[in-house]
């Protein structure tokens, strides 16, 4: 449903002159360099192979500066259903050739034309069909599907050995084309919207040009509904005899796109859900003379003829047709998103996968600067909303109206979201503000490594056992809560991670935790700071409680402070492995 952006891999700086000649076509395309041999790229990578399958198995479309062999041996073992396969090209690292190797089911040899194009070269084209007739039949364009690919290969076949074909239907692509088109031939190629009974000389295009629009009727809907209306849309269609593969999506208000039975006739016919404004919509019902939010939904989309209305008790569903193909990426807005994600402390191979796939597909990134830096190779083409690291609130409410226009917004927080960062500011935000057009976004909190889980890898395994964390900042809650707190968790023995301990501002809570803890545990008791972790500068010192200088922190140091158990222990090279038992045994 949601089309994903070709990737550019290159092996050397030597074919990047040429990668971005091919991004002024593809302006939506990452330019994906080896690491060490490039510079200047989006995303540096360091496995060839481990890349180019990752990027395959994500039905990614892959542009690759190098030989054809590499390309075919790496990706052979994934090869299993052409009709799945994204299009795979190897392109001459000085432009002079295009081979479209992969894909021919899902635009190869278009992408290979548009990439020849700008290079000004001829694709090397090995289809037959598309040399002579300029036409894969297996490939039509965006917004027409073909309902019978199983016949189109012996179709074409035919035509190739002189058999001549009839054209019933609008289609633009297919009347331009170099196909032997004649009017009384035996052979049809049919272009409509009708559920048509296919056979191997009858090859039919639906176009997507059906708009179906749903209202629903009942605010409190139960689970089943869904099924409800699935079965309605369903029968609706089969009804006026149409063909689900030309439903082009699911239309409604956005003030309904939090509605579970969209979603649900989404996934069920595999369709995407576009969203109108309730004053966009108002404006067709009066044009239309109907009180009916999905007639108005409808034929906004379609701009065209009502077929039919239908509903029940908790939903009205309207099937509309439009003239020709409706263009999704510009008719509505897709629901808005909103993700907050962790970062990590820093280094990019420490960033999850669901959070790399967010930062690809986002649209929005709005952050603190140090933090929307840390994702600088994934902000190519995306509006970046910085702000102060210390406007949390306005920041969530700026994430939440973006997301609210119909935006894939991400915020960005360095370690765990969740851990002293913007997951609690968004949720506090749209718990206090509550602002109606908020209720339709799509929320997710994608985790991230947090910076006392890096501080404890470093050093070995400090937070073994029980343990808790304590923010020293004092600018969101008093010194007095802070107090309590170090001191309970002290009592108790547990290991502490201090987040914050220092600031230009605050300059004595560290040493005042310091003395605190002192009245609980032993001088001997062992301290982690870590630095910087995963950035440059990065540094990890392990000194003693007694020890502890306070000068040595600031905003960007983790502390952890061991329990009664924590153990050093003593490396060949001179360093020191820190770690809290599991076992409590004397």
């Amino acid at each position: 449903m949601t089309k994903i952006a070709p990737v550019i891999i290159v092996l050397g700086n030597n074919s990047i002159p040429v990668a971005r000649k091919i991004i002024s076509v593809l302006p939506e395309a990452q330019l994906y360099g080896l690491a060490g041999r490039t510079s200047d790229v989006d995303v540096s990578f360091t496995e060839f192979g481990v890349t180019l399958r990752e990027l395959f198995t994500n039905n990614t479309p892959i542009i690759g500066f190098c030989a054809t062999g590499i390309l075919i041996r790496t990706l052979a073992p994934l090869l299993a259903n052409k009709r799945q396969e994204p299009p795979v090209l190897a392109v001459a690292e000085d432009g002079s050739a295009v081979v479209p190797l992969l894909g021919g089911l899902n635009g190869v040899n278009s992408l290979a034309r548009k990439i020849a194009s700008v290079l000004s070269i001829k694709p090397a084209l090995t289809t037959t069909g598309d040399i002579r007739f300029g036409i894969a039949l297996e490939d039509p364009p965006a917004g027409y599907r073909l309902s019978n690919p199983e016949y189109a290969k012996t179709f074409m076949s035919d035509l190739l050995a002189g058999q001549s074909v009839r054209l019933e239907g609008n289609a633009a692509w297919l009347r331009n084309s170099s196909l032997p088109i004649v009017q009384d031939a035996e052979k049809v190629i049919e272009v409509t919207e009708k559920a048509v009974d296919s056979t191997p000389n009858h090859l039919i295009y639906h176009p997507a040009t059906i708009a179906i629009g749903i209202t629903p009727l009942n605010p409190t809907l139960h689970t089943g509904e869904d099924c409800e209306l699935v079965a309605l849309v369903q029968q609706m269609l089969a009804d006026a005899q149409l063909a689900p593969a030309s439903v082009a999506g699911v239309f409604a208000s956005i003030s309904d796109a939090a509605e579970p039975g969209l979603q649900a006739i989404a996934s069920s016919f595999n369709l995407p859900i576009r969203f109108f404004t309730p004053d966009a919509i108002a404006q067709v019902m009066y044009q239309n003379n109907t009180a009916d939010v999905a007639i108005g939904a409808a034929l906004l989309a379609a701009a065209g003829e009502l077929v039919m209305q239908r509903q029940t008790a908790n939903f009205s569903c309207a099937i509309a047709i439009a003239p020709l193909p409706i263009d999704i990426n510009t008719t509505g807005t897709p629901r808005g998103r909103l993700a907050i994600i962790g970062t990590g402390p820093g280094r990019s191979d420490w960033m999850s996968p669901e959070v790399k796939e967010i930062l690809r597909n986002a649209t929005d990134f709005v952050g603190y600067s140090t933090y929307l830096n840390l994702v600088k190779a994934f902000t190519k083409d995306k509006r970046l909303h910085e702000s102060d690291n210390r406007e949390e609130i306005a920041r969530a409410k700026v994430a939440l109206d973006l997301a609210a226009e119909g935006w894939f917004v991400v915020v960005i927080s360095s370690g765990d979201p969740g851990i002293y960062a913007m997951a609690a500011a968004v949720f506090e935000v749209l718990d206090k503000q509550a602002k109606p057009e908020w209720q339709s976004i799509e929320i997710q909190v994608a985790p991230g490594i947090s910076a006392m889980q890096a501080a404890a890898a470093k050093i070995g395994a400090p937070l073994g056992h029980d343990f808790c964390t304590i923010s020293l900042s004092d600018i969101l809650k008093p010194w007095s809560i802070i107090e309590q707190r170090i001191t309970a968790a002290a009592q108790a023995d547990f290991v502490i991670a201090f987040y914050n301990p220092v600031s230009k501002q605050r300059t004595w809570q560290l040493a005042q935790t310091q003395k605190i803890l002192l009245r609980h545990r032993s001088a001997d008791t062992p301290v982690v700071l870590a630095r910087n972790l995963g950035r440059d500068g990065e540094s990890t010192v392990v000194c003693t409680l007694g020890n502890l200088v306070p000068e040595q922190a600031d905003m960007r140091t983790v502390i952890i402070v061991g329990s009664s158990k924590t153990r050093m222990i003593q490396k060949p090279d001179g360093g020191i492995w820190v770690y809290t038992p599991r076992r409590y045994d004397d």
